[in-house]
């Protein structure tokens, strides 16, 4: 008796071998293997990075005879006195006062002034466009280190030494580049039709500017204005050389002052420390999804 035989059929064209698929093994360096090691670096990355900020935090609820006895210890009883000391000290809060007006004037000007150039360059077409951005990419390469002596000279000639103003204008001019080189391709990307329809419209370009490409800009504003409060925030450098007196010094160059006062506190450096580096740091973990955010939109206009 004849047994008939199926037809094997081919494959359609363009369609996927499932089942081949499913049953191939994934080898050591399959896509299964690959998330489990990029987890476990990325965990120790995080471990090395945030262990230093725990042990300031922890240590400022700490004794100092704690510290000296187990550096690597826990706090054992808890201890909320040096917290309450830094928070009692006059100081802490002249500071903390100083800070945040250099950090916000820092902001809004680098904000600002950004935006506005960034808007020139990456809208207009004019004869030196390409030179004016390459200025200031070019300005990324110029370290403050450089600049501090003949900048400290203009500021005593000026007389702006001890003022504020001394530590917020440089700050500005020195985050310009940064801000510019995030801000172009923002402005760049926003269609030329936008502007054109309106212009027909009736507005101008302050218009346009004010109520078009900046709402439309605002996660790359977001981006260089934490950028900014971040570094102002933590800047110290400028700070030491040109303010000069716990009076008007800023937290960081409060924490050096704090330091050297009670060399022998330990702890109660430590809960400075950690007062001192805390708004930063909560600041910018709040906006870290808007700067990873700005930057991705940066990068691709």
């Amino acid at each position: 008796m004849a047994t008939a035989i199926a037809p094997v059929r081919s494959p359609r064209p363009g369609a996927s071998p499932k089942r081949a698929r499913a049953s191939a093994p994934s080898g050591p360096t399959g896509g299964r293997w690959g998330t489990p090691v990029a987890y476990i670096i990325a965990l120790v990355m995080c471990g090395i990075t945030v262990a230093p900020v725990i042990y300031v935090i922890l240590g400022g609820f700490r004794t100092t005879a704690q510290i000296n006895s187990d550096p690597s210890g826990l706090p054992d009883p808890w201890v909320l006195e040096k917290y309450g000391a830094v928070f009692a000290d006059p100081n802490f809060w002249t500071q903390f006062g100083n800070s945040t007006i250099v950090a916000v004037g820092t902001t809004l000007g680098v904000v600002l002034l950004g935006v506005m150039a960034a808007f020139v360059i990456a809208r207009y077409e004019f004869v030196g466009r390409g030179l004016l951005f390459s200025l200031f990419t070019a300005g990324l390469l110029f370290p403050l280190t450089v600049a501090v002596l003949p900048l400290f000279t203009m500021l005593r000639s000026f007389g702006l030494l001890g003022n504020l103003l001394a530590v917020i204008g440089p700050q500005i001019a020195f985050a310009l580049p940064t801000t510019i080189i995030i801000l172009v391709p923002f402005l760049r990307a926003i269609p030329a039709e936008l502007e054109d329809a309106a212009l027909i419209d009736g507005a101008g370009r302050f218009t346009f500017f004010w109520r078009v490409l900046l709402p439309l800009s605002w996660p790359g504003l977001v981006t260089v204005g934490v950028l900014a409060f971040v570094a102002s925030w933590n800047a110290y450098l400028l700070p030491l050389l040109l303010l000069g007196n716990p009076a008007t010094a800023t937290l960081p160059v409060g924490v050096q002052y704090f330091s050297t006062a009670y060399s022998q506190d330990t702890a109660g450096v430590l809960a400075f420390t950690s007062i001192a580096m805390l708004p930063a740091l909560l600041f910018f973990t709040l906006a870290q999804r808007r700067i990873v955010g700005g930057l991705t939109g940066a990068v691709k206009g």
